[in-house]
């Protein structure tokens, strides 16, 4: 598997696990879990970025 898939898969497991696990989407959500979320989702953004970026070379 190429180095965008594993990406994408640990990103869709992380935010399953905090759905299921830490209530994230849970009625009453503090600011810190959602805080938590954008934080995941940049990290997932970056990780493809310098993925794709070593993949082009």
């Amino acid at each position: 598997m190429n180095k965008v898939t594993i990406i994408s898969i640990i990103y869709a497991i992380g935010i399953l696990i905090g759905a299921l696990f830490l209530g994230v989407w849970a009625a009453e959500t503090t600011i810190v879990k959602t805080m938590a979320v954008f934080i995941w989702t940049i990290i997932f953004l970056v990780a493809l970025f310098f993925a794709d970026k070593n993949e082009k070379k």
